[in-house]
């Protein structure tokens, strides 16, 4: 499976390929018709040649082995990244080198699912980011994303009943909501003791929300 289609390098999303629960084939082969240029993070390179994508970015601590020269030899041309940094993920470095390359988005795949930890970190990790790169964690049932950095306004049109859950990253502080079911009106969200999770669009139309300080993930879900 080629990844490599008429778009350009850092007009469109780059892929990020984590270590977690595969998504369908389907949704992966659709992320990869708009992103070519690909990252692939340790040891998902095995499954990933299994799929037969083209990778052009491998990053990772490489703790386990690898044969990287067979690697290279497979996919060459590749870049092979070490990075050994035990005090970030490998999701967090790969967001970094995005940045500093200077891609404007990112879209990442198998990053939830299999270990608790290792979701729960990716998933809260994104809203340090949020400001220099925008990035949507996308699986078979959501799709992840931080709102912009507060004070802000976020607006997206949505079918009736499309199931969205507002997650605070700490405290979320002066939140209100338009076109939701149940309607948050100048309301604090804290991560443990009450989030906005399981609501839903009350019409086809824009839903709007916006926050007065703090960070929220946006999780728009479906059985």
């Amino acid at each position: 499976m080629s990844s490599h289609h008429i778009v350009r390098e850092k007009q469109e999303p780059a892929l990020i390929i984590a270590n977690g629960e595969a998504c369908s084939f389907e949704l992966l082969g659709q992320l990869l018709e708009w992103s070519p240029f690909v990252v692939v993070l340790d040891q998902a390179i095995h499954r990933v040649l299994e799929l037969g994508i083209k990778v052009d970015v491998l990053m990772g601590d490489f703790d386990k082995d690898l044969d990287l020269e067979e690697i290279e030899r497979i996919q060459y041309p590749i870049e092979i990244i070490h990075t050994p940094d035990q005090e970030k993920t490998d999701l967090d470095k790969a967001f970094e080198m995005l940045i500093t390359r200077g891609f404007p988005a990112a879209n990442v795949v198998w990053a939830t699912g299999r270990r608790a930890d290792h979701s729960i970190t990716n998933m809260t990790n994104l809203v340090r980011y949020k400001s220099k790169l925008q990035i949507v964690m996308i699986d078979d049932y959501s799709v992840i994303y931080p709102l912009l950095p507060a004070p802000g306004v976020f607006e997206k049109w949505f079918s009736k009943g499309t199931a969205i859950s507002l997650i605070p990253i700490g405290t979320a502080e002066g939140v209100r909501t338009e076109n939701l079911l149940y309607k948050l009106d100048n309301e604090a969200l804290v991560l443990g003791y009450r989030a906005g999770s399981s609501n839903e669009a009350a019409e086809d139309g824009l839903v709007r929300i916006s926050y007065e300080s703090g960070d929220l993930l946006l999780m728009e879900c479906r059985d």
